[in-house]
């Protein structure tokens, strides 16, 4: 009766032992997970950091037909420090607070919606090969889609950028444009500016 006893004994321990074990285990693999993620978390906040710069610099796009032909360089030169201003200032903290907030929102996703097996197998499929491959190659394609977009849509987008590109022709110092004025003809675009090429 004794040594069934220990038996039991060592039993409910060894028991009890697992379930520590598990859940350090578990954390381990959401850990791994969020860091095959950061790259795409970082992109992510890259591109909300960006899209405004975007937006703005198309509304500058009504306005920079306006400009003297003699003060375009300048203008353009000025306009693109500003906007690398901003994004050197926002992406960095978009990326940062992104990678602070990743652990409370996917990790915890995570951890509550996939077990052991199958956080593994997620793991598996982020470090094979062929994802990697993919991953590398998306951003091109985002931008080339991205592009393609923003040409085909500016007809529709121009309506509602109305606001900001009389806020930006105010802030170079030209009057407003004209009702119902359009890109310049010949679709001239600003020299230098970043956002209008996402090309970086």
């Amino acid at each position: 009766m004794i040594r069934r006893s220990h038996a039991v004994a060592a039993c409910l321990a060894a028991a009890l032992a697992v379930t520590p074990a598990f859940a350090q285990s578990k954390k381990e693999l959401v850990n791994k997970l969020l860091q095959l993620q950061q790259p795409g978390v970082e992109a992510m906040a890259k591109g909300l950091a960006e899209q405004p710069a975007i937006q703005l610099t198309l509304a500058a796009r009504q306005a920079f037909g306006n400009v003297p032909q003699d003060k375009r360089e300048s203008v353009a030169k000025a306009i693109d420090a500003d906007l690398k201003k901003y994004t050197d200032e926002a992406v960095p903290l978009l990326r940062e607070r992104a990678i602070k907030l990743s652990p409370s929102v996917i990790g915890t996703e995570l951890e509550t919606n996939f077990n052991e097996s199958e956080l593994k197998q997620l793991i598996e499929w982020f470090e094979s090969p062929v994802i990697k491959r993919f991953n590398t190659l998306a951003p091109g394609m985002q931008r080339t889609l991205s592009e393609k977009l923003v040409g085909e849509t500016r007809s529709l987008i121009e309506p509602k950028l109305k606001t900001l590109e009389s806020s930006m022709a105010r802030h170079l110092g030209l009057p407003p444009a004209s009702e119902g004025g359009g890109a310049p003809s010949g679709g001239a675009g600003m020299p230098g500016v970043r956002g209008g090429d996402s090309r970086k």
